[in-house]
């Protein structure tokens, strides 16, 4: 079958290849067909060596197909079954999963270390655990999570990682209150739908931030009610909160200077969400008296934390009723052939997010 494939870390481009092999298929697995995956920026950072990641391998972990086959012991899927995956599925057991924080659950992790590829030459490996640039994947059957059958591919692939993370930052995390004062650093996809979760929750003041103006007059479609560039932060900052700070500031970018910025922006008392997902050697610089002086809550927020099947049914519930965009969040489509025009897109910023259809 076709596949995306990295060769080594570092290098910016993927090669499309026919020989690739979805291979483990047997008790507990599922087979699917991919129909649709978006790019994340989490995928570009393992390519980049900033998140790691075993090479060679197939990125993606953002897609939605049809189940071809259940492994023996498979009970709740059937072959037919339109499914969105799931790059973090829990155990059940552990004390996260027990505590309903299945977004802590490292069970998923596991998989990444397991070749789900090969080709001519050897293993190739599948970014966490799963490895959607790919025309099928094998992956557990806790992975494949049923869709509702109004429910299209390109809009239940997005809700399995950036709309999840975005909304629910703002929701479960951040617990963002009525008439409150935001601001959101990084308007990607991710981005975005942690604007439209601050709306959902009745932010009265959304502050949009990105370099990237195309981006800015997004935000403004999905609910911010104003947008700056990151040098225009500061003096919207003195505007909206006569220089106190926003009472709640999202870091969508996954960088220690971004992170500075965020928390000098939020106000005393306020709450700094950390969304982006950064390198493990771009340290956070705060020192103790600011910490103490200032109490701001700095808060991670992991894959939307909270339960992750909850936060799947909420993003549909709250897409049928209309009261989130969705589809707008596509703002390209292209073909496998053309997943190194999405990886331009998503570097220069021109894309919010990018449907791959395959």
């Amino acid at each position: 079958m076709r596949a995306a494939v990295l060769h080594e870390t570092g290098q910016d481009k993927l090669e499309v290849l026919d020989d690739v092999e979805a291979v483990g298929f047997g008790p507990g697995k599922v087979r699917i067909r991919v129909r649709a995956t978006g790019l994340c920026h989490s995928d570009v950072s393992a390519m980049s060596g900033v998140l790691p990641q075993p090479a060679p391998f197939v990125p993606g972990h953002e897609g939605a197909g049809e189940i071809l086959a259940v492994g023996d012991g498979v009970t709740a899927l059937k072959p037919g079954d339109r499914v969105l995956l799931c790059w973090l599925p829990a155990c059940g057991a552990c004390p996260s999963c027990k505590r309903g924080q299945t977004q802590l659950c490292l069970a998923g992790f596991l998989n990444a270390g397991t070749p789900n590829f090969k080709r001519p030459g050897g293993d190739v490996f599948g970014f966490a655990g799963t490895g959607t640039f790919a025309e099928e994947v094998v992956v557990d059957a806790g992975c494949a999570v049923p869709i509702p059958d109004d429910v299209p591919f390109d809009v239940a692939a997005l809700i399995g990682c950036g709309v999840t993370t975005g909304l629910g930052a703002a929701i479960n995390t951040a617990r963002v209150e009525a008439g409150s004062s935001v601001a959101v650093i990084g308007c990607g996809g991710v981005g975005i739908s942690a604007i439209q979760g601050a709306k959902l929750q009745g932010a009265a003041q959304i502050v949009a931030v990105d370099p990237v103006a195309s981006r800015r007059e997004a935000a403004l479609r999905f609910g911010a009610t104003e947008a700056v560039a990151p040098e225009e932060l500061p003096d919207a900052k003195q505007r909206i909160t006569a220089g106190e700070g926003f009472d709640y500031v999202f870091e969508v970018v996954g960088r220690s200077a971004t992170a500075r910025t965020a928390y000098e922006a939020t106000r005393r008392g306020g709450t700094l969400c950390i969304v982006g997902a950064g390198a493990m050697d771009d340290f956070l610089q705060l020192n103790m008296f600011e910490l103490f002086f200032d109490e701001k809550r700095i808060l991670p927020s992991m894959y939307g934390g909270g339960d992750v099947l909850r936060s799947y049914e909420r993003a549909i519930a709250l897409w049928r009723a209309g009261r989130i965009d969705l589809a707008g969040l596509i703002t390209h489509r292209v073909p496998l052939a053309g997943i190194n025009d999405a990886l331009e897109q998503m570097r220069t910023g021109e894309a919010l997010r990018t449907c791959v259809e395959i």
